[in-house]
């Protein structure tokens, strides 16, 4: 993997910490995700009158994409309300990375390396090892084993829009059209969902959080249209895995901003998700 790609992904993994970080500022993190969503679809919605058209083979990707993520936004909600958010967030993004590369040779026609796989494979150790400090920590209650299982679940939704946004981005012609009609769509069913689960307060909270809104938005616009660059250019298993260094990302602003326990666990994870990336670079 390019040097070059592998500083757009990292670049990538700080945006997706940033805009998670606006949401665990907030005091409703599924309402703070939908004001997001809402913001990054403006955003789209502006951008996409000066972007090319993607190619007509590229839309059923689209719909497949709006799909999965409709269903991996819930999900993450119902994992955080069972579990503990150290435990799951941990599972489904160090899980996920290994279901893309299982499938990614006979769906994509991906064959990856030994090194490849070394890196992902301790990329993915280094994630679990951050989770698997908190799950130690706290035990495995009824309501832990619950959200694991939720977790393993989502997983397998993000390896789904992860394979399916990899091919896509790539049939499309134009990956930054192709997001931004991601994100656009996928605000709808996001909406529907506030309004139902908020009633009275979707308004409200898009009126007075607009700045979240478009902060957030435009940094999940960003960090997953970077990603789709870069899966143009490198197996989207090795770039969906190097975007899980925003673990280490995520660790150092919960210290810092968020005065969160950093144990020997994450300082051990994120060595193993440095050591993958590097593995990575030089595969």
């Amino acid at each position: 993997m390019s040097t070059g790609v592998v500083l757009v992904v990292l670049l990538a993994a700080v945006l997706h910490v940033f805009w998670n970080t606006l949401v665990k500022r907030e005091s409703d993190g599924f309402l703070a995700t939908v004001v997001i969503a809402a913001g990054g679809a403006l955003i789209c919605a502006v951008a996409l009158p000066f972007l090319p058209p993607i190619a007509p083979a590229a839309w059923p990707n689209v719909a497949g994409s709006v799909v999965a993520q409709s269903i991996y936004y819930p999900l993450v909600a119902a994992a955080y309300r069972a579990g503990d958010m150290t435990v799951a967030y941990p599972i489904m993004r160090g899980t996920a990375p290994l279901l893309v590369a299982a499938v990614s040779a006979p769906l994509l026609g991906e064959i990856l390396g030994a090194a490849q796989w070394i890196g992902i494979g301790v990329i993915c150790l280094g994630i679990w090892a951050v989770g698997g400090g908190a799950i130690l920590h706290r035990g495995p209650g009824r309501s832990s084993a619950r959200g694991v299982l939720l977790a393993l679940v989502n997983a397998g939704v993000i390896a789904t829009y992860t394979l399916i946004d990899g091919a896509g981005s790539r049939a499309s012609g134009s990956p930054a059209t192709y997001t931004a009609w991601i994100f656009l769509l996928t605000a709808v069913p996001m909406l529907v969902m506030g309004a139902v689960q908020h009633r009275g307060r979707l308004l409200p909270a898009l009126r007075g959080r607009w700045w979240v809104g478009l902060a957030g938005g435009a940094g999940n616009v960003g960090a997953y249209g970077l990603v789709l660059w870069a899966m143009t250019l490198a197996p989207v298993a090795a770039v969906a895995a190097l975007r899980e260094t925003s673990i280490i990302v995520a660790a150092v602003v919960g210290a810092v901003l968020l005065h969160e326990k950093v144990d020997r666990y994450r300082i051990a994870g994120a060595v193993l998700i440095a050591a993958g990336a590097v593995v990575l670079r030089l595969a």
